[in-house]
């Protein structure tokens, strides 16, 4: 970790636009999440995102809630990032390292939350990265199926 964020990375072998396709997609979300939080999209959302979207999601951690989530970063084929209500943001970098292979970097940054001291504080930043190598995992499985 550094600072208020903590980043995992893996290269997967598949094409930026082809794991783009599936961050983009908030119905694909929970086929990507390693957490076990993320259910489902919430119907009359966005089927694809981009810059300015907002999307709510069905999740549950001990009790079901819903999230409202809004994209702040948006680079087609390369980046997305979208923010919860409370200001941290979750973020997709996509880098091509070679044919057909991309290194894929995702990150949980509470440098922007509200209360970013609370979540230094907590669980979340060492229990994410570990979720965020299971999401990573799962991204890998998921676009070797599509190829």
């Amino acid at each position: 970790m550094s600072g208020r964020q903590v980043s995992v990375s893996r290269i997967v072998p598949a094409p930026p636009e082809r794991i783009f396709d599936l961050l983009t997609d908030p119905a694909k979300h929970p086929l990507l999440d390693g957490s076990g939080t993320v259910r489902a999209a919430q119907a009359g959302g966005p089927e694809r995102l981009e810059l300015g979207s907002r999307f709510g999601m069905d999740m549950k951690m001990g009790a079901s809630y819903k999230i409202l989530n809004t994209v702040v970063e948006f680079e087609p084929g390369r980046l997305i990032a979208w923010r919860h209500f409370n200001g941290h943001r979750w973020r997709w970098r996509l880098e091509p390292v070679g044919e057909d292979r991309t290194e894929v970097t995702e990150t949980f940054d509470w440098s922007t939350a509200r209360f970013p001291l609370l979540l230094s504080l907590s669980p979340f930043p060492r229990r994410n990265r570990a979720n965020m190598e299971k999401s990573l995992e799962r991204l890998e499985k998921l676009v070797s199926e599509r190829a």
